[in-house]
């Protein structure tokens, strides 16, 4: 597999960025000193968790890249195509991330460290959040996490995409008195409810399944099923292809799980991306005098209007964004492959704007995104998590469809 695309940019795996071996090291050197200095910036404001954070971030950053695990790409793949190599990933990813949190959710500390999952309602919200995220990640070109790393390769259409992304969260929040209060149910922990080992069981049950069924349709589809422990057959060893990618699909499964708890154990709480979008855009709206986020019903729930009222420095999901993003780009240094693409074509430029704003809104609405709301969903147990992907699912299907209205390959 020559390229391996989770946007309009595709990210190649072999050939050496245009900027030539001294740029890609400067890009490396320059990412490093970030790394460190944000450490030194999140240390002072609020101590050596968030600093801790902050390279957890980092991390997510490098996994995302050297694998190029892009959610948007694997799902339009196995659409089109009845590629699973992703999908499966996914779910070892799952696997690992339950195996991981039900024990810790169950105990509720760890090593005198409070605790919790993401349990939310399930309802109408969720669903309608989803659905939109689903349409909005396909002609958008990302979902969350791929749109802040693609950004560090060098994806000028998906900074566009961020900057919709953004503005859509805040459209949600100051719009939340027309969308918040859809019916729901209070949120379900299968943990709660069943018991931590049937859960557990339960869960994995379910996973050997979904995979064992998308490894059919590969198989028939395909006449071939793809590996997710093996990447390119490049000549490179295993040390070094960890430092420079490509990684296979397994290994940045096991590494988001991983630091996925890593995040739990440290915050206290799953990983999470898009409710900083919404701080941001609130923010940059008070700062211009648009209007003032204080008076919006969104903001009135006490954690967001704590998170409203500290800076930004402090908020550890905005640290994480920032920390993804600056990992991604040591990712791109270590791999010789930044190259800015500053062209972009009217098409997917239209793309990014109505896609970024569906991510937006969207994920705003459904209380998450495919990290948040699937991903560490599903990892804390919650029902909310996989109403979450049934809902998305046909958003996606039906962004699939819109693509090529956008100048965008329907497939890849």
């Amino acid at each position: 597999m020559a390229n391996i695309s989770t946007s309009n940019v595709s990210i190649p795996r072999r050939a050496q960025g245009s900027m030539g071996l001294d740029g890609q090291t400067a890009v490396l050197g320059l990412a490093l000193a970030l790394v460190a200095a944000g450490a030194t910036v999140t240390f002072q404001a609020a101590g050596w968790r968030l600093a801790a954070l902050w390279l957890v971030g980092a991390g997510l950053g490098i996994a995302l890249y050297h694998a190029s695990f892009g959610f948007a790409a694997g799902f339009r793949n196995f659409l089109n195509e009845g590629r699973s190599a992703h999908i499966r990933a996914q779910l070892l990813m799952l696997a690992a991330a339950v195996l991981l949190f039900f024990p810790a959710l169950a105990a509720g500390t760890v090593a005198g460290q409070p605790v919790r999952g993401f349990v939310f309602p399930v309802g109408l919200e969720v669903a309608l959040g989803a659905f939109l995220f689903g349409i909005g990640m396909q002609i958008a070109g990302g979902c969350g996490s791929g749109t802040l790393y693609t950004v560090a390769g060098g994806g000028t259409r998906m900074l566009m995409t961020l900057v919709f992304f953004v503005a859509g969260a805040t459209l949600a929040a100051f719009t939340y008195e027309s969308w918040g209060s859809l019916p729901d149910i209070p949120g379900i922990s299968l943990i709660e409810t069943l018991g931590f080992l049937p859960a557990l069981v339960l869960n994995l049950a379910v996973f050997a399944a979904l995979a064992f069924a998308v490894t059919r349709i590969e198989k028939r589809r395909t006449g071939r099923v793809e590996p997710v422990f093996a990447a390119n057959s490049d000549g490179k060893r295993a040390g070094r292809r960890f430092l420079t990618g490509p990684w296979p699909f397994a290994w940045a499964a096991l590494a988001l799980a991983a630091l996925n708890f890593a995040t739990l154990l440290l915050a206290g709480r799953p990983w999470g991306i898009t409710q900083a979008f919404a701080l941001w855009g609130s923010h940059a709206v008070d700062r211009f005098g648009l209007d003032d986020p204080n008076f919006w019903a969104y903001w009135d729930e006490p954690t967001r209007a704590e998170a409203l009222h500290r800076s930004l420095l402090t908020d550890t999901t905005t640290v994480m964004n920032i920390g993804l993003i600056v990992g991604a780009l040591a990712a791109t240094g270590l791999a010789g492959k930044f190259a800015p693409v500053w062209k972009i074509g009217i098409g997917p430029a239209l793309g990014s704007v109505l896609g970024g704003l569906l991510l937006g809104f969207g994920a705003i609405v459904a209380t998450g995104c495919n990290v948040s709301a699937y991903f560490s969903g599903v990892a804390s147990g919650s029902l909310h998590g996989w109403l979450w992907i049934v809902a998305a699912l046909p958003g996606i299907w039906i962004g699939t469809k819109l693509r090529p209205l956008f100048g965008l390959e329907p497939r890849g």
